[in-house]
């Protein structure tokens, strides 16, 4: 687990993030009964978005506030096979944040072993509800200061 240190309403606190854990499912398996590469993804996502809500910026908060972050990169490297019904762990770390993009890093494990699975980053801009590219810090300064904090 991480900690990172977040200021609010000026008193200082430790913030720890949890990691996501994932207990895979059958149908995410291939014919060898190795978990099918495209289940990564939806792994990516749900984990970015589990550190988005332990932000204080959860995802159904965005889509209210006509926001969304689309991914607009995005590498995966695969270490090891996942199996069906293992136990795996996703550590996310804010890499970077401009107001305009974020970049995460995710490092999946087995929560049984510790070994490696993958690692991976995804890339993400910030757009409105007609999809247009937007500023965080001009349209919502409130929540451009949180990720400043965060990082």
């Amino acid at each position: 687990m991480s900690k990172q240190e977040i200021e609010i309403a000026g008193a200082k606190r430790q913030l720890e993030i949890t990691p996501f854990e994932h207990h895979t499912k059958f149908h995410e398996t291939d014919l060898q009964g190795v978990i099918h590469p495209s289940n990564y993804l939806n792994w990516l996502e749900d984990a970015r978005m589990h550190l988005m809500e332990q932000m204080g910026l959860g995802f159904k908060q965005m889509l209210d506030m006509e926001i969304s972050s689309p991914i607009i990169s995005q590498s995966i490297e695969y270490r090891s096979n996942v199996k069906f019904d293992e136990t795996i762990v996703i550590d996310t770390k804010l890499l970077s944040y401009d107001g305009h993009e974020m970049e995460i890093a995710y490092r999946i494990y087995d929560k049984a072993t510790g070994e490696d699975r993958a690692i991976a980053k995804t890339r993400h801009c910030f757009v409105n509800k007609s999809g247009a590219p937007i500023s965080m810090k001009r349209a919502y300064p409130e929540l451009d200061t949180k990720f400043f904090e965060f990082k």
